[in-house]
């Protein structure tokens, strides 16, 4: 069979012909891909015209468009559907594609010609969108070393492309460690407190490892939580957390102890090769927050007003268990277990009382109809478009006018070959092309509670939530409308990435949406108004506790990237590094085996190396943003209209203050998220 990676795709809005493509198709189609982006930078290199914007900043805007499609493929599916092949061809082609970049980025004739156009912007009478691009491209190539000189500049190439190897390493590790452990319980006393749906798919699972008459419970979402949050048994709690805490870190062959200190180190280095402190420094010179101190200005503010609260909220919990007659010290796999039953007796509120109502089906056509009362577009089912599984399914996003505006792919269960988490990618990015504007190709992939023979799919109000969150994510892309692709849909600082995912989460607290879909899957009957006020009631239950666990998260990330190389060089254990970075947080009694690093695939391998704030820090957009709906309705069309033209539709085409301030009129101010949370 002919490689369809090597040439255009005859599919249907050009998706991937995933059907066609073979796992060794990659390699030639990479290699071929890489060899006609090279091709192309020596045109606008050895171009003998003047540089202009159009023949070097516009041309490299557009060369390696094959390299970017294939790649972007291989690399979806090595998160989405992965396989040992898979793996092993990223690992050989992710140092090549980084070798290549940094070639690019460091070629010295490239960057006269974009300099040249650089210091003479002011006369070029460029548009807004133009600017940006050209003030990006320069940058680029200033922080990919491109001024370096002769050991240095060869010295930052070898780091760029060590740390991608360490990267995918890291996940590969972290997946291998989640799908590798398995709990099987023979005795049904052991099921004692776990629901029964819950209990269902581990029977038949187990089934399926030829364990008739015994039940497995893994480590994938769907099962490690709900076994954390019901599971009576005290001991099975214990094993499952610190099976759950102890991935990685066990001196095995799948440890990430060393690639964590190798990671850091080399981004010290790679920082300080620039002239720069550390890499927090480095990453954040292009992030809202602007630099460490201001980051952990933040951190340490919003900590202030939630740790002593979330102590006392901890201490409530070590009471109820004395009340309950269990005369034990509250640890770590205690907390869910009697969290949730506290949550109940105050509420009348849990997640078996909740999910009758969020059927996954209803949940997906209501955040499809939430996106069309907001912003005009509705989504189509074409079970003809090509997809990489079975469980995918593909939409087609279509405008007021008809007009199909983006394709929308969704992958929601657990399986083997996929990370753990959820999250949104794309295959293609909006852009024009000679006017034409070509449509994003958006896909978001979760890890959701599946079906059983006996119960459909019904998500827990988190799920809820999730769904949201990765579907505002997708907005973000489906809507954009730049002219140049990397300016495109979430191409924005990291710290705003997180404003169109998580307002999206607000509108699962209103009745006026959930009307929409919230349906009991057996009796078709609305969810109840005095359910929702208790879950929007509860929405504030042991929020301190959960701001205080982000913000550590964030302390540790900001630990490990403030690092000189000197300090990073000195560090000897990762344990000891990260209870030092925990220790004015710890809540709990300190787990002897059990470490957080190791498997923190947000900064090791997800991109938010110095950015973990940012969830934090979007949420005091999030907030202030939606109190603008929460004014002028929850579905006002032109609040909707004003977030969709200055936040969504925009892109990285502006300075990201600059966008909020057109929608919101002003900067953001804590107050909307500190009420919301409960910490005013």
């Amino acid at each position: 069979m002919s490689n369809p990676l090597l040439s255009s795709f005859a599919t249907k809005y050009e998706l991937p012909p995933f059907r066609q493509i073979k796992i060794d198709h990659f390699v030639e189609a990479i290699e071929s891909a890489l060899k006609e982006a090279k091709d192309e930078i020596d045109a606008i290199i050895n171009n003998q015209a003047e540089p202009t914007f159009a023949n070097t900043i516009e041309a490299l805007e557009n060369s390696g468009d094959k390299l970017q499609r294939n790649a972007s493929i291989l690399f979806n599916l090595n998160s989405a559907e992965t396989s040992e092949q898979i793996q092993k061809i990223t690992q050989d082609i992710s140092p090549k594609l980084s070798a290549f970049n940094s070639e690019v980025k460091q070629n010295e004739q490239l960057f006269a010609r974009v300099k040249k156009i650089y210091d003479n912007k002011d006369d070029l009478r460029l548009n807004g969108e133009q600017k940006k691009l050209l003030h990006e491209t320069y940058f680029d190539f200033v922080r990919r070393g491109v001024e370096l000189e002769g050991e240095k500049k060869d010295r930052f190439k070898e780091i760029s492309i060590e740390l991608s190897k360490l990267s995918l390493s890291f996940s590969e590790n972290l997946l291998a460690e989640t799908n590798s452990y398995k709990l099987v319980i023979e005795n049904e006393s052991d099921l004692a407190g776990l629901p029964a749906d819950l209990i269902g798919r581990a029977s038949e699972l187990a089934s399926k490892r030829g364990k008739d008459g015994c039940w497995i419970f893994t480590l994938q979402a769907p099962s490690y939580i709900p076994f954390m949050e019901y599971a009576d048994n005290r001991e099975l709690r214990e094993k499952m957390y610190k099976a759950f805490m102890t991935k990685c870190f066990k001196g095995d062959k799948r440890d990430n102890q060393e690639l964590v200190l190798k990671t850091i180190r080399l981004k010290a280095e790679l920082a300080s090769l620039l002239g720069y402190p550390s890499f927090g420094h480095y990453v954040l010179e292009q992030r809202m927050a602007e630099s460490p101190d201001k980051v952990m200005e933040f951190v340490d503010d919003l900590m202030k007003k939630s740790l002593p609260k979330a102590k006392e909220e901890v201490e409530e919990i070590q009471s109820y268990i004395q009340t309950k007659g269990d005369d034990i010290e509250l640890q770590r796999w205690d907390w869910a277990y009697y969290s949730e039953k506290l949550r109940k007796e105050k509420y009348e509120l849990d997640d078996e009382l909740v999910k009758p109502y969020f059927k996954l089906e209803n949940v997906i056509e209501g955040v499809f109809t939430t996106a069309e009362k907001l912003y005009g577009i509705s989504f189509r089912q074409n079970e003809e478009l090509e997809v990489y599984h079975e469980d995918v399914k593909a939409y087609e996003v279509i405008n007021e006018k008809g007009e199909v505006v983006s394709v929308f792919l969704a992958d929601f269960f657990p399986r083997d070959g996929k990370r753990e988490g959820a999250w949104m990618t794309s295959y293609r990015s909006q852009r024009y092309d000679n006017g034409k504007r070509i449509i994003p190709q958006v896909s978001i992939v979760c890890n959701f509670t599946p079906s059983s023979t006996s119960h459909p799919s019904l998500l827990k109000f988190r799920e809820v939530e999730t769904l949201f969150h990765e579907f505002g994510h997708a907005l973000h892309g489906m809507l954009a409308d730049t002219q140049y692709q990397s300016l495109s849909g979430t191409s924005v600082y990291w710290d705003f990435v997180e404003l169109p995912s998580q307002i999206m989460e607000n509108w699962c607290y209103e009745k006026e949406c959930l009307d929409l879909f919230a349906k009991h899957y057996k009796t078709g009957e609305l969810i109840p108004a005095d359910l929702v006020d208790r879950i929007k009631k509860s929405s504030t239950y042991h929020e301190a506790y959960a701001t205080v666990r982000q913000l550590s998260f964030a302390l540790l990330d900001m630990a490990w990237h403030s690092l000189s190389p000197t300090e990073a060089a000195a560090i000897k254990s990762v344990g000891d590094f990260e209870d030092q970075a925990f220790s004015s947080t710890e809540l709990f009694p300190i787990v002897e085996g059990t470490n957080m690093s190791v498997q923190f695939g947000h900064i090791f391998s997800g991109g938010y190396a110095a950015g973990y704030y940012s969830y934090k820090w979007a949420e005091v957009l999030d907030a202030d943003s939606f109190s603008v709906f929460q004014k002028n309705g929850v579905f006002d069309k032109a609040t909707a209209t004003s977030f969709k033209e200055n936040i969504l539709s925009k892109g990285g085409t502006e300075h990201p203050m600059e966008l909020y301030k057109k929608f919101r009129g002003q900067e953001p101010t804590p107050d909307a998220l500190l009420k919301r949370a409960g910490l005013a």
